[in-house]
């Protein structure tokens, strides 16, 4: 098994293999990290934004005394821009990362069909550290070299490390924006309607909570600590405007 071909570009087949799960792990980055597929994950991470990013545009503008229609007015078209850039993005991010994996997947199938030997070399290696062994091995490996849409599904999960089911439709993932940024939007500026700048504060603290605490069990994450940590991250970006806005614009 520590045989080198051409096909894994020098390297052994073990070696070959982390080479091909990094690669399959891009299929999950974007240029902002890594961002979780699905449409509700993609609904409370447009919530999130614009709720912060509404409450800190109120606090930017304190200082100009708008009256509370302006303000609305102001807001509202900000919140509109908002929405329409989460809604495209999610979409764009949604479509990008399945031409990656439509990339992956006719790159691993003309592998399949042009290095069968080095396919079957990463079999061995994959199952073998499994802990088949011997008969066994080769066993397993010449049955599923024996069926080619079985062979490219193993190879897409075992060797890169895909799961085909976890991808959403970028469309849906844009809807779950869109309802995202358009529900938050309305609890932000409904909030400051009823109430102004506490209002305001009021609606965006309810909205990280209530977004934190879905996408945290959504992910299967510690929802508490979800909470908190959006909770801390929130009042560190608010804060520094804040603290400006009163350094510069006071008295």
């Amino acid at each position: 098994m520590n045989k080198k071909y051409a096909h894994f570009e020098e390297k052994t087949a073990l070696e070959h293999l982390k080479e091909a799960r990094r690669k399959g792990l891009l299929a999950f980055e974007s240029v902002h990290g890594v961002e979780p597929s699905g449409a509700i994950v993609a609904a409370t991470d447009a919530a999130k934004e614009v709720a912060i990013f509404l409450t800190a545009l109120t606090i930017l503008l304190a200082p100009v005394n708008f009256s509370l229609n302006r303000l609305l007015l102001i807001l509202g078209i900000f919140a509109l821009t908002l929405w329409i850039w989460k809604t495209c993005r999610s979409a764009a991010w949604g479509w990008s990362r399945l031409e990656k994996v439509h990339r992956l997947i006719r790159q691993e199938k003309w592998e399949i069909e042009h290095h069968r030997e080095q396919e079957k070399e990463e079999l061995l290696e994959l199952y073998h550290t499994k802990g088949f062994k011997d008969k066994q091995l080769e066993e397993v490996v010449e049955v599923l070299m024996a069926d080619d849409n079985r062979l490219l599904q193993i190879m897409l999960e075992e060797e890169l490390g895909l799961s085909l089911s976890s991808f959403e439709h970028p469309l849906r993932q844009a809807v779950g924006a869109c309802l995202g940024a358009l529900v938050a939007s309305l609890l932000c500026l409904g909030g400051l309607w009823i109430a102004e700048t506490p209002g305001m504060i009021g609606a965006s603290i309810f909205l990280l909570c209530i977004t934190s605490w879905i996408s945290a069990k959504e992910l299967g994450n510690d929802k508490v600590k979800s909470i908190v940590w959006t909770l801390a991250i929130s009042f560190l970006s608010l804060s520094l405007p804040y603290f400006l806005i009163k350094t510069f614009f006071s008295g």
